[in-house]
């Protein structure tokens, strides 16, 4: 998991965004007063993951006023424009996520993660693909193999809610914070056919 660090004036942004792409894009240019999504995927250092630079660009310009932040969308091309208002990111608390949070969406969700102790604290099912040559199959596994787990809430609830990242990635701090991710299916026991709570994959947050 990565922390972003939000600009934090209008000229900071134009300025690592209008970049001019990498060597091998030779249809940008830095400085143009456009900034395409070569130039976004160079700075978030992504090539072709679509979903996760508009992530990236809304962690990015969020700390920016309104009328600045339209100023800059302005700025995007007409297919990075299209891309921003597919993946924008649902904000959420802890205590909405299950309830009305939708499946396979950026989402942005606010509170104060703790870190679940131990495997033996926590035995949720994610579904992993496995593939063979040209077959795609689909396994269920613990969640606590794959990443590390923390359960995150808000002050206006108890409710509490699932996060999980990359095990050795950077360690949440147990305090107020933005975590941002892709909603995806949580099963309690292995041999569910229908996912009963929902899980972040985080990817990003902000403190």
């Amino acid at each position: 998991m990565k922390r972003i660090e939000p600009y934090k004036n209008i000229n900071e942004a134009i300025e690592s965004l209008d970049n001019g792409g990498r060597f091998y894009n030779i249809l940008t240019k830095a400085d143009d007063g456009i900034i395409s999504k070569a130039e976004l995927g160079r700075i978030a250092g992504l090539f072709s993951n679509k979903q996760t630079m508009i992530l990236f660009l809304e962690l990015a310009i969020s700390e920016l006023k309104e009328d600045k932040k339209k100023q800059l969308l302005s700025s995007l091309t007409d297919d990075l424009k299209s891309m921003y208002i597919q993946y924008a990111a649902q904000v959420l608390l802890p205590s909405e996520a299950n309830k009305i949070g939708v499946l396979s969406k950026n989402t942005i969700i606010t509170g104060i993660p703790k870190k679940v102790a131990s495997k033996s604290d926590f035995n949720g099912f994610i579904m992993v693909p496995i593939v063979a040559g040209k077959v795609t199959t689909f396994t269920m596994i613990p969640i606590v193999d794959t990443y590390d787990v923390y359960e995150i809430k808000d002050n206006e609830s108890s409710e509490t809610f699932i996060i999980a990242h990359a095990k050795g990635s950077h360690k949440l701090p147990e305090k107020r914070i933005q975590v941002a991710g892709v909603l995806k299916e949580l099963k309690s026991k292995k041999d569910e056919k229908t996912a009963l709570k929902k899980y972040l994959e985080a990817v990003y947050f902000l403190q």
